[in-house]
């Protein structure tokens, strides 16, 4: 379905029936890719939307605040008063910031692999040495897009009260870790001990993107923290 919003037009795909799920892919700058981490997920409508300006959805270059901005225009074209989130990679921290700026509108979320609140140089140091083994992921990539949501999202970690407001927040979040991921998991840990409902998760021997290497455990580790 298409979605309406300022002008731009979002393209939403959906599966499943029961309680609504918002999946956010990462990148940032790629459309919405999770569809095979969806079918792991029955008892679950699962919403995907492609961010604007990636696949099937129009728009140019934007930032943070639209970015949150749109996913609270599909929460309400839909009609739905509270969703539970999963965000994998850059949409797990999107998913963050989204439960932050809107709390009562989450009954869950599910942080899976993403990089936390930080831009430290040992973690980037560890990224970049274990890149050129990571397994190939091909996916459209607008580098305007991910080069503009990265810049403001390393603004956003600056705030202040970020982990003031980190601390108070009291929607239940599973931060989802992937024991083989090449992004080290200690931010994701971090948040886990400083969030009032928070709870850390590995699976151990899983890449970034397990939904092509460990289908079964993926899926149970993932109802397990929906069902949490």
């Amino acid at each position: 379905m298409k979605i309406s919003v300022h002008g731009t037009s979002l393209h939403l795909s959906q599966c499943g029936d029961g309680p609504p799920l918002l999946l956010l892919n990462g990148g940032g700058g790629c459309p919405n890719y999770l569809a095979p981490v969806a079918e792991l997920l029955p008892g679950f409508r699962c919403l995907l939307p492609d961010p604007r300006g990636t696949g099937r959805s129009t728009g140019g270059v934007y930032g943070l605040t639209t970015a949150l901005s749109d996913l609270e225009a599909i929460r309400e074209a839909l009609g739905l008063d509270r969703w539970a989130v999963l965000g994998h990679s850059w949409g797990a921290d999107l998913g963050l910031a989204y439960t932050l700026a809107h709390p009562e509108r989450v009954t869950r979320l599910v942080s899976w692999a993403g990089t936390g609140v930080q831009n430290d140089r040992d973690w980037h140091a560890a990224y970049e040495a274990g890149k050129d083994s990571e397994p190939r992921f091909e996916v459209d990539w607008n580098a305007a897009i991910h080069r503009a949501l990265l810049d403001d999202w390393r603004r956003f970690i600056k705030a202040p009260d970020l982990l003031a407001r980190l601390s108070r927040l009291e929607v239940p979040v599973t931060f989802l870790h992937m024991g083989a991921d090449i992004r080290p998991g200690w931010p994701a840990g971090q948040l886990a001990a400083l969030l009032p409902k928070g709870e850390w998760r590995e699976l151990p021997g899983a890449p970034h993107n397990a939904w092509f290497t460990h289908v079964p455990q993926l899926g149970e580790a993932l109802r397990a923290a929906l069902r949490r």
